[in-house]
């Protein structure tokens, strides 16, 4: 009596109270690249692994994104768990001879079939073994554990920290690693002091237009298999080192869950940014970047279509787009060199220098300059450009001079 009387004593009086004011916090919509990004993978359907140092928030994020999706959370350490615990735990019945050894699922499998829906959370999966790894590929690729199928509604995320900062850590195995989406998790500054503060980020998940849905559908094909056609080599490219093969690289089964995030993202309108980090997350920082680049090609506006309506011509913002845009339509007159699309392709010139960075046109308007047929008059729109065209000339020239100044000093 006299030692349990010592031990409440020993807690501070309001302790409790104290405690319970610290969890009261608030929250508010902030937009969120990284979680935008899990949002779409998990919609899709895709098993997505969280990559981040201890500490950064990578559980937070997850318990978040369960209360934004309404799925109850389900937790399973892996590196704590037996290969059994995966692919299911014999038990022995009357007549194994006849009736065979099944192979029973773990109780927390058998609640999310219950449930029939739930996000299953894989935590500190680069510190499993070998062994645990090889058991946990049925469970990822076809929702199996034993005699068990996991129902559609069950999303998976799993979250691992580097093998530099991991305790007993293990290189993810390739067959894994290609299983999953990776997604590099890094904390914000101002997240995280306004957090303190007590207000926190409230996830606001993508919206899917569902107008856009076939043509989102027919805008990924296109644009993965397009590439693919351009890049064989990379429709399979196992890496090299070790520790890049537990991370994204290109397969077939990995460019089919690439297709499925451009399908997502542009149905949701996503953001370049969001849909970098899906594309590489599937396959890779080299393969990922490549497809990007060819994905802002295919978002380019038709020359022709600039041609048949210069004064109306809506270019594209990115200045790299915009060159691309005025060269193809130069090469477009090339092609087939007429006078009134000369004259139209002077015009549009002359919209992009005043819509945008004039040091674009100077390129596309030598070019332009060196088409012109003998009979061909000069129009009023080359006046226009021709200040910008010296200028730039002049600068480079200046720049040349100052090299071979600084050459010379050498």
């Amino acid at each position: 009596m006299g030692r349990a009387q010592g031990r409440r004593a020993a807690r501070p009086v309001g302790s409790d109270s104290l405690l319970d004011l610290l969890r009261v916090t608030a929250t508010e919509p902030r937009a969120d690249t990284q979680l935008e990004a899990l949002t779409l993978a998990v919609a899709a359907d895709l098993p997505v692994l969280l990559w981040g140092e201890p500490g950064i928030g990578k559980t937070a994020a997850l318990n978040q994104l369960a209360d934004a999706v309404d799925l109850p959370l389900t937790t399973v350490i892996a590196s704590v768990h037996e290969p059994s615990d995966f692919s299911g735990l014999p038990v022995v019945g009357d007549d194994p001879a006849v009736q065979g050894v099944p192979m029973a699922p773990p109780d927390w499998a058998v609640r999310l079939v219950r449930a029939g829906r739930g996000l299953l959370f894989l935590d500190e999966l680069s510190t499993a073994p070998p062994a645990v790894q090889a058991a946990l590929l049925r469970l990822v690729l076809e929702r199996r554990i034993g005699a068990l199928r996991l129902p559609a509604g069950v999303r998976i995320v799993a979250a691992a920290n580097p093998r530099s900062s991991a305790a007993d850590g293990w290189e993810l195995s390739p067959p894994l690693a290609n299983r999953f989406v990776h997604l590099q998790w890094t904390h914000d500054h101002d997240v995280v002091v306004r957090g303190l503060g007590g207000t926190w980020p409230r996830a606001t998940l993508p919206r899917l237009a569902p107008e856009r849905l076939p043509e989102a559908v027919a805008f990924a094909r296109r644009a993965v298999c397009e590439f693919l056609v351009a890049r064989p080599g990379l429709v399979h490219r196992l890496p090299q080192g070790e520790n890049r093969r537990g991370g994204a690289w290109p397969s077939p089964r990995s460019w089919e869950a690439t297709l499925r995030l451009i399908a997502f993202a542009t149905a949701a309108g996503s953001s370049r940014d969001v849909l970098s980090l899906l594309v590489r997350g599937a396959v890779g920082d080299g393969p990922g970047l490549e497809l990007l680049a060819s994905l802002a090609r295919m978002e380019l506006p038709d020359p022709e279509s600039l041609l048949a309506d210069p004064a109306h011509a809506a270019l594209p913002e990115r200045g790299d787009l915009r060159q691309a845009a005025l060269d193809a339509v130069v090469a477009a007159v090339r092609t087939r060199p007429e006078r009134a699309r000369w004259d139209a392709a002077w015009a549009l010139l002359v919209r992009a220098m005043q819509t945008g960075a004039p040091d674009v046109v100077v390129v596309p308007a030598t070019t332009l300059a060196s088409l012109r047929r003998e009979d061909w008059e000069v129009p009023a729109a080359v006046e226009r450009l021709a200040g910008v065209v010296s200028l730039s000339r002049r600068a480079d020239e200046a720049a040349r001079r100052a090299a071979r100044t600084v050459g010379s000093r050498r």
